[in-house]
């Protein structure tokens, strides 16, 4: 995971000479990237979304700071439906503040996460946008800056107190949150901490009354015992799929159904969540095959596959991972092959993760199912036509730019629709997440 400098795009000011500006390159074609903010329930409460691309932005000036966050907001208007049930987290540069883009931005759930420039010295004019922001209803995040003139003053304006857990000493960390803490705002600061390497780490944060956790520490997970053997009900779930895939009769699959009325139940309330929109309500497996068709049914029961009981946060990022992939590829396959089944290309994405849920191989995962030539030979050799659609999905989870570019290139798609097309993805996967036990 990246940290805050990477995400910012760091923050070195240079004067823009006009020899600067001159000489400056604009900015290459940028990859949009996404990180999972954590809440005090250890599930993925929102998401940090930044752009990755080529230019050393480490000691770029701060004209070429603007030129990236003008990218960023003009990507994020592109598809406002990203943070209808989550939060969207955007670093900005005190900077970009005055941007007309930032005008046109949804309210809802969206955090400006602001750093400040180190040439922004008028605090005043600082103060007065910040105001006249949150007046247009957009929250405010500030990044901890002790030293920057504007800090204190911004502070006051902020709705998250935000804080670089990864260069930031543990006492300060802590007395950050007790400053902020003692703040005589009539509305409480969210304390939200960046960077979290381990688990100690977050609990220690934890401890100190930070509600949102973000950091390599969420990847990482509690240590488990290992499994000796697999998950039953995932396996009724596999046998559910095999049977709802091939010509089985529908009395075969409810009779199968019968032997774990849990698992019934768990399948009947997801369908009937409002994540699938149904005008119909389901009180059957029979009645789910009639109305959706063993097709679709077999998509939903895939996504249901990936529930975790009690999960922890590598759970979560599991679950984000094959419902991003399986959407991103559906998505994206509309673009560039039309008339190819867009459920096998969902279900490619979904079953890329498959070995991980049931850690086992890929090879040995994939047959108790029955899956197509097409989708087999994507997740075992990497060939076939959904080949590159799969590989870019992969590489949109990695800080590889190289490989995200290389892997665009080859599935024939531009920077800015495979940025849409994640950010549809993302919300998807959020709002399928919020219906879950």
């Amino acid at each position: 995971m990246f940290g805050l400098k990477n995400i910012f795009g760091g923050n070195k000011a240079v004067k823009e000479s006009d020899s600067v500006v001159a000489a400056m390159p604009a900015p290459a074609p940028a990859f949009l990237q996404r990180e999972a903010v954590f809440d005090r329930k250890n599930r993925p409460s929102g998401h940090i979304f930044f752009l990755q691309e080529e230019s050393p932005l480490a000691t770029a000036p701060t004209l070429l700071q603007r030129m990236l966050d003008e990218k960023l907001l003009a990507t994020l208007l592109s598809s406002p439906d990203a943070w209808n049930t989550q939060r969207a987290f955007i670093p900005l540069s005190s900077a970009s503040l005055w941007h007309a883009t930032i005008e046109r931005l949804p309210v809802n759930n969206l955090i400006l996460m602001i750093q400040l420039a180190e040439e922004q010295v008028d605090a005043e004019q600082l103060l007065e946008r910040l105001k006249d922001l949150r007046n247009k209803g957009l929250s405010i995040g500030i990044v901890r800056q002790p030293h920057h003139p504007c800090f204190g003053p911004a502070i006051q304006q902020a709705d998250f107190a935000i804080i670089d857990a990864a260069t930031t000493e543990a006492g300060s960390v802590r007395d950050f949150s007790a400053a902020v803490r003692a703040s005589e705002k009539k509305t409480p600061l969210a304390l939200i901490a960046l960077g979290i390497e381990t688990l100690d780490e977050h609990n220690l944060c934890r401890t100190w009354h930070f509600e949102g956790f973000h950091g390599a520490f969420a990847a990482k997970g509690a240590p488990r015992p290992e499994q000796t053997q697999a998950d039953p009900h995932k396996v009724q779930l596999l046998n559910l799929m095999r049977l709802v895939q091939s010509d089985a009769e529908n009395n075969e699959i409810a009779a199968g159904l019968k032997q774990d009325p849990l698992l019934t139940f768990r399948i009947l309330r997801y369908l009937n969540s409002p994540a699938l929109g149904l005008s119909h309500r389901i009180e059957s497996i029979n009645q789910a095959i009639t109305i959706l068709g063993r097709q679709r049914l077999t998509r939903w029961l895939a996504v249901l596959l990936f529930s975790v009981r009690e999960p922890d946060f590598s759970d979560w990022l599991l679950v984000e991972s094959a419902l991003t992939r399986g959407r991103l590829m559906e998505v994206l396959g509309a673009e560039v092959m039309p008339h190819e089944a867009h459920d096998a290309l969902f279900l490619t994405g979904i079953f890329s993760c498959l070995d991980r849920l049931l850690r086992r191989p890929m090879a040995e995962a994939l047959a108790m199912l029955s899956i197509s030539d097409h989708v087999e030979n994507a997740l075992l050799n990497g060939s076939g036509p959904y080949a590159s659609l799969l590989a870019l999905a992969k590489a949109s989870e990695t800080f590889d730019l190289e490989r995200i570019s290389i892997a665009a290139e080859s599935a024939n798609l531009e920077p800015d629709k495979v940025n849409r097309a994640l950010l549809a993805a993302t919300a998807w996967a959020s709002e399928v997440t919020d219906h879950w036990e």
